[in-house]
């Protein structure tokens, strides 16, 4: 029974009914469907072709059904859809929410299909009330040679991920040249009961310019660092965990530093939730062994020191737009009076009929600068931000706001000469 039913799931999700694909479905009888895809995969264009059953309009306030998804990722590098079907107008008071998990294996294009699929599945529940229901047709395909998920037995890697990049670019001109080498390696393994993340990345950039007196002036910059990071779950809404790092940064004047400690965070909202809300506080306790490049101003060239952390991070997306910051403060022990602040906020608000405003901003209160070079920096260093600045603050505002408005329809796709220099979404 499980089985037919998860192949009759998967041929409503999959066909192009039959008569609509011939012939789009009149628009003042068909379903009004506005799309709020927070995520990628989310091709307008091909979810609009595939799925024509349905017309789809460009502000939530003139739809019968508000589809809204959000996405995280999977301990195995895939990622788990959160599909809400929010009835509005004649359907006021209706919801339901479908779940799909791409594989880490699947190509963007299958992510789209598999996303596109789950869409038509779950407005076919409304879609059947509208005046297109006799035009509805659908198709089951038997089960042949179906693939069953493993269970954690028949999983020869145990739920273990693995993931190696380099990447490289060149660039230049007849009085400057840059070239950079970028590599990472990660391992995770991901389950409900824990989660085991481990990576390494470096980075090694190299610029010239020549200047009036036809001198060259070369900048290098080097930035290497190594974490890893071990939860446990300890029931809905408490985790416990430990974290260390290891870091080299000629900016921040550190040859090596290494970080590591206990963690334990609580999230107000279920874990289960976390596509659409959470509220987490995480307090995180450290031991810190830094050892510099230069003299710092205090006369060091190493030192040990430790620190406790508090992040408090809150996240939420609903119809109306999302809202999401987060504050950290960071104060070490040998002196309360060493400490740092960061805090971070964004926001995207529907606040009328195709008027939506967003909001981006981050600023850190810096008391910790203890790692400075004693010695200055020359002019070509700071214009290049070879090495780190003193300072007490660092900011960054970004306002905003877009206002669409015409015709409510946005169910025509016509892709032609858009390499024409024409405007693109």
């Amino acid at each position: 029974m499980g089985s037919r039913f998860v192949a009759l799931a998967a041929a409503l999700a999959a066909w192009p009914l039959a008569a609509a694909a011939q012939e789009p479905a009149p628009a003042e009888e068909a379903l009004s469907v506005f799309l709020d895809c927070q995520t990628r995969h989310c091709d307008f264009d091909h979810i609009r072709r595939e799925v024509d059953f349905v017309n789809w309009v460009r502000d939530r306030e003139d739809a019968g059904v508000h589809v809204l998804i959000t996405a995280e990722a999977t301990g195995g590098g895939g990622r788990a859809f959160s599909l809400a079907f929010l009835g509005r107008r004649g359907f006021a008071g209706r919801a339901d929410t479908i779940a799909y998990t791409s594989r880490n294996t699947d190509t963007d294009a299958e992510v789209r299909d598999g996303l596109t699929r789950t869409i038509a599945l779950g407005l076919v529940r409304y879609a059947a009330q509208t005046a297109v229901a006799p035009r509805l047709h659908v198709a089951y395909a038997p089960l042949t040679g179906a693939v069953v998920q493993a269970a954690p037995a028949d999983d020869p890697w145990n739920f273990w991920t693995f993931r190696v990049g380099l990447n490289g670019s060149v660039e230049g001109e007849a009085q400057q040249d840059e070239w950079s080498v970028r590599g990472s390696v990660s391992a995770s393994r991901t389950t409900e009961a824990s989660k085991i993340q481990v990576g390494a990345s470096g980075r090694y950039n190299r610029e010239a310019f020549v200047l009036e007196d036809s001198s060259t002036f070369v900048n290098i910059s080097e930035r290497y660092s190594a974490d890893v990071l071990a939860v446990w779950s300890m029931g809905p809404h408490w985790s416990v965990g430990v974290a260390a790092d290891a870091n080299r940064s000629t900016f921040s004047n550190q040859d090596l530093s290494v970080s590591g400690g206990p963690a334990i965070e609580y999230n107000i909202f279920p874990y289960a939730q976390s596509t659409r809300q959470q509220l987490s506080i995480l307090y995180r306790v450290e031991g810190s062994a830094f050892d510099y490049q230069e003299t710092t101003v205090a006369g060091r060239l190493s030192e040990l020191r430790a620190r406790h952390r508090l992040t408090v991070s809150a996240a939420v997306r609903q119809h109306w737009g999302q809202v999401h910051g987060s504050v950290q403060g960071t104060q070490y022990f040998h002196d309360l009076g060493v400490h740092r602040i960061d805090t971070f906020g964004g926001v995207e608000l529907r606040l009328f009929r195709g008027f939506t405003f967003n909001a981006f901003v981050e600023f850190s209160r810096i008391k910790d600068q203890f790692s400075l070079p004693a010695a200055g920096l020359t002019e070509e260093e700071i214009l290049v931000q070879r090495r780190e600045r003193e300072t007490d603050f660092r900011f960054d505002l970004n306002l905003g706001f877009s206002f669409r408005f015409g015709s409510k329809y946005a169910n025509v796709v016509n892709p032609r000469m858009n390499s024409a220099g024409g405007v693109f979404f």
